[in-house]
């Protein structure tokens, strides 16, 4: 026990949790190897922070979130929203957009991230309109259109649910370095995902600009959202 508490603590910043064993669509890892996996992302999220605010030259830091401007990925998708509508970032140019993987049986990170947006638009305004919440499945076996539906937007009414089938999901969570696996089901059928909890931020030219880190409040994105609703749309 004393163990798992220990172990936790490494990814406790993406808020995962990590069965003994977990499947991948190509076949099993380990729980050491999803530990390590997952910690990397971490790694990864920590240096592009640390890069974008201690390198010479650095701007003074106007998010709460971290800076990704410029990356070369996290660049578009290709899915389908809960109502049969094929989806790309170019549908939704002019508008200030998040994104986030997960899914609708998650009992913490999913529901308590999409609350967290849910909260940050409202406290905008005349502007909340001018958000759109981008919620795509990382587990498209369980999560119909019909779930989506009702799933994604009883966080906020205009938030969508995409899904895609397992190749195209895999290749856009590669695309956007996001990590997530299926454990093996019970007896009952039952399953959980592991996955890495970070939501992404575009401006209205649908470029990459922020990675929202999980613990952020209703306030810290709602702030992040102002000056990004605030910057010209070009």
């Amino acid at each position: 026990m004393t163990r798992r508490k220990d172990e936790s603590l490494v990814i406790q910043d993406i808020d995962a949790r990590v069965p003994p064993q977990v499947r991948v669509l190509g076949g099993r890892i380990t729980r050491r190897t999803a530990i390590g996996a997952i910690a990397l992302i971490a790694m990864v999220v920590g240096a592009l922070f640390a890069y974008t605010t201690l390198r010479p030259g650095a701007k003074p830091l106007r998010f709460e979130s971290i800076d990704v401007t410029g990356v070369p990925w996290g660049r578009d998708f290709a899915l389908t929203d809960h109502h049969g509508r094929a989806r790309t970032l170019k549908d939704f140019r002019g508008k200030v957009v998040t994104l986030f993987f997960g899914f609708t049986h998650c009992p913490d990170v999913c529901p308590t991230t999409l609350a967290t947006l849910g909260e940050a638009i409202k406290r905008l305004g005349a502007e909340a309109d001018q958000v759109q919440g981008l919620f795509l499945t990382v587990d498209p076996k369980r999560d119909t259109p019909q779930i989506l539906a009702q799933y994604a937007p009883a966080f906020y009414p205009s938030f969508l649910g995409l899904y895609a089938d397992e190749a195209t999901t895999e290749r856009t969570a590669k695309e956007f370095k996001v990590f997530f696996d299926a454990e093996p089901p019970d007896e009952h059928g039952a399953y959980s995902v592991v996955h890495s909890g970070q939501m992404y931020a575009f401006d209205r030219r649908g470029r990459l600009r922020l990675i929202i880190r999980s613990q952020a409040t209703p306030e810290s994105v709602a702030h992040d959202l102002r000056i990004l609703l605030q910057e010209s749309d070009g």
